[in-house]
């Protein structure tokens, strides 16, 4: 059974989940109980054009991105930053037709949690495919990193 995860950033203004960002994507990300995946879904629009009715592949690489943090806030409970992140561009994601991206735990270690994530075009084909390690910060040094403080 999927539930939604409530958000934990605080501002709301993350470009990718922030509530708050009206020239954000405002995704909300699911949690599948059984599996222990989480999920989002997003359909791409003419602003995030890379080359004729493509999907840029900024927006690719950050969408992945933004899912590995989402999962490993769920596995840890606790903030997250990314420590390193590699992405396979398989397929061209075209705009106008939803796509669905996926994240799973493959392992954690300490402070790191290392996650696979794939983004699924509307025909169930996986366009590009992501392996990263999150670092777990505990809350004040999160808090101060977030401030530039």
């Amino acid at each position: 059974m999927q539930k939604e995860i409530p958000n934990p950033y605080p501002d709301g203004n993350c470009f990718y989940c922030g509530a708050q960002n009206r020239d954000g994507l405002q995704l909300k990300f699911w949690l599948d109980d059984e599996t222990g995946e989480v999920s989002t879904e997003f359909l791409p629009g003419p602003p995030f054009i890379g080359q004729g009715k493509i999907l840029h592949g900024g927006i690719m690489i950050g969408l992945l991105d933004e899912i590995m943090g989402w999962t490993s806030h769920v596995a840890s409970g606790e903030m997250a930053v990314t420590s390193d992140i590699e992405v396979k561009f398989l397929r061209p994601v075209y705009l106008g037709l939803p796509v669905r991206v996926t994240c799973r735990v493959t392992a954690a270690e300490g402070p790191r949690v290392h996650m696979e994530a794939a983004l699924v075009n509307a025909e169930g084909v996986t366009c590009s495919r992501a392996k990263g390690t999150y670092h777990i910060l505990p809350r004040e040094r999160y808090d101060r990193l977030v401030s530039g403080s």
